[in-house]
């Protein structure tokens, strides 16, 4: 059948758009990645004004990722137990399915291949490989066994490779995590929960293994301001309240003063400190009483305290309590500030876990780096003097926020490339070489790519693993096996 000749012409003039289209590469594999290739391949759809004969192209994204698994933290940071939360990643699926979207796993940028041959191969580089880095508590004995960062122990129990031999000692039975945020929570809250709760999930089973034996029955959340400055969201604290074989304890001494507050506070904030009012201050009903009370592990704020020193044990080896100087606040609302009263506190311990936030490190001497705030410098995902160089997610404002608020700060990285492109501050007419240019780099490194195929072996390896133990999945834990399935 011929094509009729309006055909032909849209088909010619597709084609060649697309043989010299700009091309983009992006790097991390995690929520900030996909979100920037997902807007801006559905932004970057052709469309020809036949008044003006003008084309907007189609753009070419490759997304690369240093393992040779996809979604970064919705894999790897997302509670076993948040299984809704992870379903963006039927979202990630399709924009990696999509026919310009390129997946790369198992490239790691900055050692296999520089961000100066990306650029070279690329009209534009965005940056989005996230936080992998601890902020440090900076204080004595923090180095001691039993000391554990929430990034690593949350990596252990969602199956980060580079955490698998964390092994944490669970045998004490009281556990402090410094910090009040949403992942702090995520972890007293696993450390408490049920087993029968956990073995439903994709929780690991070395880790669900070790969470079996444990002994801890008390975990206290330490934050160094008030009840109106906490970080958590009223969600991840209405599960703390209403988890199954657990029981709050609070101080209500915490709370003077606070009811005052309420009437001035945003209706999120509101909500969530009534919360913790009630919790702390009013009577339980009689079911909420009978369940308290055959309650067999507790848990509860400690507000206005701050970590000085974790002491050890005899031998010097281990955490044995954790000091927590008294603070009182100066100035009031989310401008508060912590200052130390002078007194101190020791509470024996033997887990300690610092949920005091991830922070970005910096991939290749030749990007700008802002050491300090732990960020790449930039204007609305621009980074400065590096044109053609963006970033996105917590590279781009440091590691605040849910998924939500990374996907809208991506969006907005993709809109300003895109806005670059049409001014022509982005020079896109000349063609570039993209990934041939940077698979030929790597196969003469020795390095073999992962594509979006190989890792649906994964995929359904795990499921299948994990429907044998009645899981949604088992995650394979190492590099080396992630790999062997993926050439299978």
């Amino acid at each position: 059948k011929l094509c009729p000749p309006w055909r032909c012409w849209e088909v010619g003039l597709r084609d060649a758009l697309l043989s010299t289209c700009p091309k983009v590469c992006v790097v991390g594999g995690g929520p900030a990645g996909f979100y920037t290739a997902q807007h801006l391949i559905k932004v970057c759809i052709s469309a020809i004004n036949l008044f003006f004969l003008q084309a907007r192209q189609d753009v070419q994204v490759d997304v690369y990722e240093r393992l040779p698994v996809p979604f970064g933290l919705v894999r790897f940071g997302v509670a076993p137990d948040h299984p809704e939360v992870k379903n963006v990643i039927n979202t990630f699926t399709q924009t990696a399915k999509h026919s310009r979207c390129s997946f790369y796993g198992n490239v790691n940028v900055g050692k296999d291949v520089s961000v100066a041959e990306l650029l070279r191969s690329y009209h534009a580089v965005v940056l989005s490989y996230g936080a992998e880095g601890n902020r440090s508590v900076g204080v004595p004995g923090e180095h001691l066994s039993g000391v554990y960062s929430a990034k690593d122990f949350v990596g252990w129990y969602n199956g980060l490779p580079s955490c698998r031999e964390l092994d944490p000692d669970l045998s004490c039975d009281t556990a402090v995590v410094l910090g009040q945020g949403n992942v702090a929570l995520d972890v007293a809250r696993i450390l408490l929960s049920p087993l029968d709760i956990l073995k439903k999930t994709d929780i690991t089973q070395p880790a669900l293994e070790a969470l079996a034996a444990s002994r801890v029955r008390s975990v206290l959340i330490v934050g160094r301001r008030g009840p109106l400055q906490v970080a958590c969201t009223i969600k991840e604290l209405r599960e703390m309240v209403t988890l199954p074989g657990t029981r709050p304890e609070m101080t209500p001494s915490d709370f003077e003063g606070v009811k005052d507050a309420l009437k001035d506070l945003p209706r999120p904030r509101k909500r969530l400190t009534e919360l913790m009012m009630k919790t702390a201050l009013e009577r339980p009903g009689e079911k909420e009483q009978e369940r308290w009370n055959s309650a067999s592990r507790v848990w509860g704020f400690r507000f206005f305290r701050s970590p000085v020193e974790v002491l050890p044990d005899a031998e010097g080896k281990k955490v044995a309590a954790v000091r927590l100087a008294v603070n009182r606040l100066e100035g009031s609302g989310e401008g508060a500030q912590a200052v130390r009263s002078g007194d101190v506190e020791d509470v024996p311990c033997g887990l300690v876990i610092s949920s005091i936030g991830y922070k970005s490190l910096p991939i290749d001497a030749g990007v700008p780096f802002d050491s300090r705030r732990a960020i790449v410098p930039n204007s609305m995902g621009r980074v400065q003097q590096v044109l053609g160089l963006y970033c996105s997610g917590w590279l781009k404002t440091g590691p605040t926020g849910v998924i939500a608020t990374t996907m809208n700060n991506s969006f907005d990285t993709a809109r300003s490339l895109m806005e670059d492109m049409d001014s022509g501050k982005l020079d896109v007419s000349a063609e570039k070489p993209g990934s041939l240019r940077i698979r030929a780099l790597l196969e003469e490194k020795g390095v073999e790519p992962v594509v979006f195929s190989d890792w649906e072996k994964i995929d359904s390896l795990e499921v299948r693993r994990g429907e044998a133990r009645g899981k949604p999945r088992e995650k394979l834990l190492s590099v080396e096996e992630m790999l062997a399935v993926a050439r299978s």
